[in-house]
């Protein structure tokens, strides 16, 4: 087996076979250019390198060009006697060649459906997913803490919007303890995730996730290529960069320390990189910088495919020792300068200008600098990128069913499971509560009825008493000797004699007045 991958070479005016060493093959790369001058075939040729060497590949299509990895290329294509007299001129033996290949999709369309839970995301990716302000990536911290104190498990958007919800209810006692929750955060928040969802997201968040080694197998001595179709993705470019920058976390938590291994243990193309930085926040460019430099020492490679080298911030540009520069344009002021930015990142070399070379390599050619055995980057050299194996193109729709059908990966990942998570175990709650409540209103209202009974039934008693007091007094009124004298004053005044009598005095009276 080979220690190298042989990227191309040249004939008079160009550089001697230039090679990408394995075992410097995890200190990461770079492949820029313009569009249309040969970006995608160097990473094809690169991929097939990788592979035929035994080493994994995660890769994005983003044009749809790339599935022809899957396919051996042949003497029928239209381009095979450019192709074979490129071969003759940097004297390589071309064989056509297939490559094993698995297609993935976060919408599972064009392969296998590729998931991650909530949880695993984490509030950095999901605000950056968002475009959440900082006091609202402050309230979405709060609730993943709130989830992880009461064991409410954030697989999908459906449990992540449900926690929302309870925070947004219980935001006063939350505030005492975290600060500030305000509602109007909460529902800026829910806002977002309605956005995302309409965006396709929700096909991103759920279970089964993907298991990291279902991306670093091997058939038959060769690597797995793993292409995920990002042609519709990219209608959603936020989504896209997030979802590739949570696989490269996700590779730099879970797998342990290998060192200085003599070849990678998988290789990342990171396309259109630019995505990533554009308009991204210190604290995400900063995680980003903190896995280019430290993931190498886990076995993994990371190669940036970006239109301009100026797409990447300074500190992990430094980082990327392998390096595949295609032509870049300058007609204006701003280009000129990227230009000359560009040219001072390689090693000078003493027979050309750097900066006017990358601008008259044609498509297919390159200037290239990659590192030499003691990991030192080698002088920029012009290139003749070799030609691909496997056709170059995309395949059929047929094939890549049937692709996909024989795949090991056939059937995993293909049915969405819904276990029990935060948002069946709020509605559980709320349901348990709102019974509680109704248990307890329809017992106060019994309770209610009853004492309205009691007092009812006392209304009555105390009428029936009352009349039997009042006999009870007037008989016992008329008992005594006050009683009977009463009472015969009382039949006095009720005769004839007690009515003049009455009249008389009252007539005197008011007569008097």
């Amino acid at each position: 087996m080979s220690d190298h991958i042989f990227i191309g070479g040249g004939g008079a005016g160009y550089a001697d076979p230039q090679v990408l060493l394995l075992d410097k093959a995890n200190r990461h790369g770079l492949v820029a250019g313009a569009t249309g001058t040969g970006k995608t075939v160097t990473l094809q040729i690169m991929a097939e390198g990788f592979s035929a060497a035994g080493v994994p590949v995660f890769l994005s299509d983003v044009k749809g060009d790339l599935s022809g990895l899957a396919v051996s290329g042949s003497a029928d294509f239209k381009l095979h006697d450019a192709f074979t007299k490129r071969a003759d001129t940097i004297e390589l033996d071309l064989q056509y060649d297939s490559f094993p290949v698995t297609f993935w999709d976060l919408f599972g369309q064009q392969g296998h459906p590729i998931r991650a839970t909530v949880a695993e995301m984490g509030p950095l990716l999901l605000a950056r997913l968002m475009e959440l302000t900082d006091v609202q990536e402050g309230v979405l911290n709060v609730a993943f803490r709130v989830a992880d104190e009461e064991g409410l498990p954030l697989l999908d958007l459906k449990d992540l919007q449900a926690l929302l919800v309870w925070v947004g209810q219980n935001a006063k006692d939350l505030s005492l303890r975290f600060g500030n929750v305000a509602a109007s955060s909460v529902g800026a928040i829910q806002r977002q995730l309605l956005v995302l969802e309409n965006q396709g997201g929700a096909a991103l968040f759920g279970e089964p996730a993907l298991q990291l080694a279902d991306m670093m197998r091997t058939s038959d001595g060769r690597g797995e290529i793993n292409i995920l179709a990002a042609d519709q993705l990219m209608g959603s470019p936020r989504l896209y960069a997030t979802f590739l920058l949570w696989l490269l976390s996700e590779l730099f938590e879970e797998l342990p320390e290998v060192g200085n291994p003599d070849k990678p243990k998988l290789v990342f193309f990171f396309d259109e990189a630019h995505l990533l930085f554009d308009d991204a926040p210190k604290a995400l460019v900063e995680k980003v910088e903190q896995v280019a430099r430290l993931i190498r020492s886990k076995g993994v490679g990371v190669y940036f495919i970006t239109q301009n080298p100026g797409d990447v911030p300074d500190d992990v540009l430094g980082q990327l020792g392998n390096r595949v520069q295609h032509a870049l344009r300058a007609f204006t002021a701003k280009d000129r300068k990227e230009l000359k930015t560009a040219a001072e990142t390689y090693r000078d070399n003493p027979g050309f200008d750097t900066a006017t070379a990358i601008q008259e390599v044609g498509t297919g050619e390159a200037v290239t600098s990659f590192l030499d055995v003691k990991g030192i980057p080698m002088v920029v050299e012009r290139t003749l990128i070799r030609p691909p194996s496997s056709q170059l193109g995309p395949i059929s729709v047929q094939e890549r069913k049937a692709i996909m059908q024989s795949s090991d990966m056939a059937g995993k990942y293909d049915t969405a499971v819904d276990r029990k998570s935060a948002h069946e175990i709020l509605t559980k709650r709320a349901e348990d509560a709102a019974a509680a409540a109704e248990k307890a209103e329809a017992e106060e209202e019994a309770l209610e009825a009853k004492e309205r009974e009691f007092k009812a039934a006392r209304r009555y008693d105390g009428r029936q008493t009352g009349k039997s007091t009042s006999r009870r007094s007037s008989r016992s009124s008329s008992g005594g000797f006050g009683g009977q004298l009463a009472s015969a004053i009382a039949k006095e005044l009720t005769g004839a004699k007690g009515r003049r009598l009455v009249r008389g005095i009252l007539g005197g009276l008011f007569k008097g007045r």
